[in-house]
């Protein structure tokens, strides 16, 4: 099928849990139409070594306009837009694969941060006005997800520059509770619907909001 792309990622289940609200997202979305936009879909693995890989071989499979990477943000309440990707791995748990580098590059001598190229602020306002909870958040942490969201951005910058693409961290879905008691979800089909809204918000705008979404702290 010809036409412009937009390639929704996401992670495949990792630290014990069976499922990862990410993947089942972009799975869902996959061969959909938004904005003119075909959508396709890719879950990575959880793995230093082996995500960064398969992003490229995605990237240069699909050759997208828009990217939008998911992942699980456990205990987080709504959708979180991430802001910046930073050049540093510091893993809390070990990957799928066994390996947890701690103070490691991403990528070594790169910048020590890239910004998102997704209107963020406007995506958020867009989920906000349809009443998803969302946030614009500052930190990707230090794990496979900033990872990835550091290496796409880099990828953008460097070989796929036509593109734009960016990280949106998502919550525990609801049948994970049993595993993580008291903690905060949003049903799959409320965090599908949002991520199609944020999508078609990016395809329309490509310059950001120009309101505060800055924090004191």
């Amino acid at each position: 099928m010809s036409g412009p792309v937009v390639l929704v990622l996401g992670f495949e289940p990792f630290a014990g849990d069976t499922i990862n609200p990410s993947a089942e997202i972009a799975n869902q979305l996959a061969g959909e139409t938004i904005e003119a936009h075909r959508i396709v879909s890719g879950v990575l693995p959880v793995s230093f070594s082996d995500a960064p890989l398969v992003l490229a071989e995605l990237l240069d499979r699909h050759k997208p306009t828009l990217v939008v990477a998911l992942g699980q943000a456990g205990g987080r309440a709504g959708i979180s837009f991430e802001r910046v990707a930073i050049n540093l791995i510091d893993a809390r748990i070990a990957d799928n694969a066994g390996l947890q580098p701690i103070d490691a590059e991403v990528l070594e001598g790169g910048p020590g941060a890239y910004f998102s190229t997704l209107p963020v602020k406007a995506m958020h306002a867009e989920l906000s006005a349809h009443g998803v909870h969302s946030t614009l958040s500052l930190s990707a942490g230090s794990y496979v997800c900033n990872q990835i969201f550091y290496w796409l951005a880099h990828l953008l910058a460097s070989e796929h520059e036509s593109a734009r693409g960016g990280f949106i961290h998502v919550p525990w879905l609801p049948q994970q509770s049993a595993r993580h008691p008291g903690d905060p979800d949003m049903a799959l089909d409320t965090m599908v619907y949002a991520i199609r809204k944020a999508i078609a918000c990016a395809l329309r705008i490509h310059e950001d909001l120009p309101i505060s979404g800055g924090t004191t702290h």
